[in-house]
């Protein structure tokens, strides 16, 4: 049981959906795979929940424009119950969230989730804003996809693989391949638990962090001879960065995606606690990602810049010449 939920909401987020014929279901923008991965096993739990047709009408969905699902997450279970952010319900009966600490974060279905007659709130965000008429928060969940697997087993659905690797997908994501420091005892239950409902682990990584087409070698050439470093920084525990440029991407026509596991490579560095990248989007918006090694809260300099997230990996968007973003955040960061 999540330490940080009362039993009450719990029941009665269960008695809402006990009672409801159809779910909408919504993820944060430019989702992750906690984000998408958490929205999909419960969506597959609800619409298979019942024999005989009288599941409830499922419908999921997120609010980016153009509505495409990462590349990285297109061997989850469950893509088929997605739909485009306008054919999302205006005002749904009933709606869940998932991994989204303040309604703006839903992008395009931030209209649904004001008009939703019931709003249930799955997240684990510190910086969560307290929307939502039931609210499924707790900031020492290792990820999202800890709340779904406990909402799922209050609703009574038996954990199928499809369900398990929606889960898995997420709680290995958010925890950094269990090495953040959310990851618990508690936490390895849970996945061996998943693991015996048929979640492989070695299908996991291997789309997560172990394949790329060949032209991303490239953009990491790129961003990593950019790369720079400021020993000063974060009170003197250093920081690293670089960029990836819409020209990074463009002559092999590579999504915003392909660029995120440039982060991983740039936090490695043994002489900075922080890592940043700076990511040009095709409008030109920089999104920024920020990791620290546990010793600098990046989620309040984060949060301070309109975005969010965890003590040691969080991000927001910012606009201009890169080295002013960059600047932002340092002061932040202090």
């Amino acid at each position: 049981m999540t330490a940080g939920i009362a039993e009450s909401d719990w029941a009665k987020a269960v008695k809402i959906l006990d009672g409801a014929q159809e779910v909408c279901l919504a993820c944060h923008v430019r989702p992750d795979a906690d984000a998408l991965g958490s929205m999909l096993a419960v969506a597959i739990a609800l619409a298979g929940r019942q024999a005989g047709g009288a599941a409830p009408r499922v419908i999921a969905s997120f609010g980016d424009e153009p509505f495409e699902v990462p590349a990285i997450l297109r061997f989850l279970p469950g893509l088929d119950l997605l739909a485009e952010p306008a054919r999302f319900p205006v005002a749904p009966r009933v709606l869940l969230t998932f991994d989204a600490s303040s309604i703006d974060r839903l992008g395009l279905l931030a209209g649904s989730t004001v008009l939703a007659a019931e709003l249930i709130v799955l997240d684990h965000h510190p910086s969560n804003t307290g929307f939502g008429s039931v609210q499924l928060v707790d900031p020492s969940a290792a990820a999202t996809a800890v709340l779904a697997a406990e909402l799922i087993d209050r609703l009574g659905v038996e954990l199928t693989q499809d369900i398990a690797l929606g889960l898995y997908a997420g709680l290995v994501a958010d925890t950094g391949s269990f090495k953040y420091p959310a990851t618990t005892p508690a936490v390895h239950l849970l996945a061996a638990r998943l693991i015996g409902a048929g979640a492989e682990p070695g299908l996991v990584a291997r789309e997560l962090w172990d394949r790329a087409p060949f032209a991303q070698l490239g953009l990491l050439s790129a961003a990593l001879g950019r790369a720079g470093l400021d020993r000063r920084a974060c009170a003197g525990r250093g920081l690293a960065w670089t960029t990836v440029t819409r020209a990074d991407r463009e002559p092999a026509g590579l999504a915003l995606d392909a660029a995120e596991s440039v982060i991983d490579l740039i936090r490695r560095t043994d002489e900075a606690e922080v890592a940043v990248v700076l990511k040009e989007a095709d409008s030109g918006e920089w999104q920024v990602s920020v990791r620290s090694k546990g010793n600098v809260d990046v989620s309040a300099a984060c949060a301070a810049l309109g975005g969010g997230g965890h003590r040691a990996a969080a991000g927001f968007a910012g606009r201009g010449e890169p080295e002013d973003v960059l600047a932002a955040l340092t002061r932040q960061l202090g």
